[in-house]
C-alpha cells in the first residue's frame, strides 16, 4: 500500500514525513536501485525547504515566546527574520518594502492583526505580499474575517514545527 510502499520494506506511507524518512532510508540503503521517479519525489520533499533560504519573513506577535518559537524552526532554513510586537512597527518595517511574507498575530493590544493587515494592504508594494494570519482562540468566522482583511491563509495555535514551514513553501514556490 501507501505511494511507495514497496520502497523501505514497511507497511506502506500515509504522510509526506513518512515519505521523506521511507525514502532516505531507501535512498541510503539501496541508492542504485531507487528508480528516477520516486528519487525525484524524495528529493523534491528534501530540497523543497530550499525555497525558503535568504526569503525575508516578518513575525508579528505581541508575546515574544511565540516570535522566539517561530523564529528558532525558520532561521533553520536560512530564512532573514524580522520582528514586530505590535501592528504600528509591523506596518513600519513593511513600508519598507523588501519582505516576502509576513505571519501575523491576530490577537494584539491596540491594533488587531485585522486592521494591522488591513493598513498593509493599502502600501503599494504590499499588495500582493503573502500574510499567513495566525490566532490562538479559533472563534467560528476567523478564517473569513482574516481572509477579508487581506491575509492569504490561517494557521491556528500553537502553531507545530512543521505547519509554517509547509505553507511558507506552498505560498514562496
Amino acid at each position: 500500500g501507501g505511494a511507495l510502499g514497496g520502497l523501505g520494506g514497511r507497511h506502506g506511507v500515509h504522510s509526506m514525513d513518512g515519505l521523506a524518512d521511507e525514502g532516505g532510508l531507501a535512498l541510503h540503503r539501496d541508492g542504485p536501485r531507487v528508480k528516477d521517479g520516486h528519487r525525484k519525489v524524495i528529493d523534491d520533499i528534501y530540497g523543497s525547504t530550499k525555497v525558503l533560504a535568504g526569503r525575508r519573513v516578518l513575525i508579528v506577535d505581541d508575546d515574544i515566546r511565540n516570535i522566539f518559537a517561530l523564529s528558532s524552526v525558520l532561521e533553520d532554513y536560512g530564512m532573514d527574520i524580522r520582528t514586530a510586537d505590535n501592528g504600528r512597527e509591523a506596518i513600519a518595517i513593511a513600508q519598507k518594502g523588501d519582505l516576502d511574507v509576513i505571519l501575523m498575530d491576530i490577537m494584539m493590544p491596540e491594533m488587531d492583526g485585522l486592521e494591522t493587515m488591513r493598513e498593509i494592504r493599502k502600501i503599494q508594494s504590499c499588495k500582493d505580499l503573502p500574510i499567513v494570519a495566525v490566532t490562538a482562540k479559533a472563534m467560528k468566522g476567523d478564517r473569513e474575517r482574516c481572509i477579508e482583511a487581506g491575509a492569504w491563509d490561517y494557521q491556528s495555535k500553537p502553531v507545530d514545527r512543521e505547519q509554517p514551514l509547509g505553507v511558507l513553501q506552498a505560498w514562496l514556490q
